[in-house]
C-alpha cells in the first residue's frame, strides 16, 4: 500500500496526515504535516500544531518534505514521523516543541473507509484511516511545559485531493470501555461532474468489534445541524451531540492552496450514543473529543445541547423507516464484512 500519492501530481493537489496524541490525563496534541501543489504547479509543504491552548502554522519549501512513499512516514523540516513514532525539534518565535513519542502497534481498519468511492479518481477529497488507536510512550515539551503521553493513546488519519468539501462535519474520540475504544465520523457535501450528494463515513471500535456506517452501505443522515449529526444504517443508529467547543484556527486546502481558515476543537465536549435496535451499545460523553465543522458554527459553545434537544434529536423517528431502505446494498443492517 502506498502512503504518499503526490509524487507525480501536477496540481491542484494536497495530501496531509493528522497525528493525534492523548495522554492518560486527557492532555491532547495534534500535528498535521502536509504537502500541497497549487493550480499553477507551485509545490510546498506545511506543518500545523494544535493543542488545547493554541494552534501554529509553519510553512516549508518542497525540498524540506521527504516522504517514505511505500510506507507511512517521512521528514518535514524538524519533524520526523512514521510507524515507530514522531520526533519534533521545533524552535521558532511563538512555538517551541521538542521531544519524541513512540507508537505501539497500529489498529488499522479491516478495509478502506472510502469503500468503492476509493476507485473514483475525480473525488474532491479522499479520506483514510491509518490507525484507529495505538499506545503511546514518551514526553514532549511544548512552549516550556512538559507533557507526558506515556500510557496514552494515539490516532492517525489522512486526506488527499484538491480541496476540502464546501460543507462538512468531522469528529473523532478515543476512550476506554472494557478496552480501548475509538470513533471517527464524518459527513460532507460531495461534488460530482454532474450534480453531487451528501455522504457520510464512520468507523467505530468498541469492545473488540469494528462497526462501519457509510453511505455506500446504506447509511442515511437523519439530522445535521450546528449541534451535531445523527446517522442511521439498518438497525444501527448513531448520534454525535456537540455540548461545548473550544475552537482553534487551522489552514485548509482549496484547489491545493492552504488559504481557507477552518476551526477545530481539539478538546470539545461531545456526547456519542450508539444503538443496535433498541439496545444502547454505548453512550460516551467525551471532553477530549476532536470536532470540526465548516462553515463554522458561530455559537457552538452557547448552549448547543439545548438546541440539539429542541430540534428533536432525542425524539428522532428512528423506528419509522424500514430496517433496510429500498435499494440499500446487502449487509447494511448487521455490521457487514469489512470489504465493500
Amino acid at each position: 500500500m502506498r502512503f504518499f500519492h503526490g509524487e507525480k501530481r501536477r496540481g491542484p493537489y494536497f495530501e496531509g496526515w493528522y497525528l493525534k496524541h492523548q495522554s492518560k490525563t486527557g492532555r491532547t496534541l495534534a500535528m498535521i504535516p502536509a504537502f500541497h501543489i497549487d493550480s499553477c504547479g507551485r509545490r510546498s509543504a506545511s506543518l500545523q500544531v494544535i493543542s488545547e491552548s493554541g494552534s501554529w502554522w509553519l510553512e516549508y519549501p518542497e525540498t524540506e518534505f521527504q516522504p517514505l512513499g511505500d510506507r507511512f512516514g517521512g521528514r518535514l523540516g524538524p519533524l520526523r514521523f512514521g510507524c515507530s513514532g514522531v520526533e519534533a525539534g521545533i524552535s521558532q518565535e511563538g512555538l517551541s516543541l521538542q521531544g519524541r513519542l513512540a507508537y505501539g502497534p497500529f489498529t488499522p481498519l479491516k478495509s478502506d473507509i472510502m469503500g468503492p468511492f476509493r476507485f473514483f479518481s475525480g473525488m474532491q477529497c479522499s479520506h483514510g484511516v491509518i490507525s484507529m488507536g495505538h499506545p503511546l510512550e514518551g514526553t514532549v515539551r511544548l512552549n516550556g511545559e512538559t507533557i507526558d503521553f506515556s500510557g496514552g493513546r494515539g490516532y492517525i488519519e489522512t486526506d488527499r485531493g484538491r480541496s476540502f468539501p464546501e460543507s462538512y462535519l468531522w469528529t473523532q474520540c478515543l476512550w476506554q470501555d472494557a478496552g480501548p475504544a475509538s470513533l471517527m465520523l464524518a459527513a460532507a457535501s460531495i461534488p460530482l461532474p454532474v450534480g453531487g450528494f451528501t455522504g457520510c463515513i464512520c468507523a467505530i471500535l468498541h469492545k473488540g468489534r469494528e462497526y462501519r456506517l457509510a453511505t455506500y452501505r446504506g447509511a442515511k443522515i437523519r439530522k445535521w445541524d450546528r449541534s451535531g449529526l445523527a446517522v442511521r444504517q439498518g438497525k444501527y443508529r448513531l448520534t454525535a451531540e456537540l455540548l461545548e467547543a473550544q475552537d482553534q484556527p487551522l489552514h485548509a486546502p482549496v484547489e491545493g492552496c492552504m488559504n481557507r481558515t477552518i476551526h477545530e476543537s481539539l478538546c470539545a465536549t461531545v456526547r456519542y450514543s450508539f444503538w443496535r435496535g433498541e439496545d444502547l451499545l454505548f453512550q460516551q460523553t467525551d471532553r477530549r473529543a476532536s470536532f470540526e465543522q465548516y462553515p463554522r458554527a458561530t455559537s457552538a459553545a452557547q448552549r448547543p445541547a439545548a438546541r440539539f434537544a429542541a430540534a428533536g434529536w432525542a425524539r428522532l423517528p428512528f423506528g419509522s423507516p424500514p430496517e433496510s431502505p429500498p435499494g440499500s446494498p446487502p449487509g447494511c443492517g448487521e455490521n457487514p464484512p469489512a470489504s465493500p
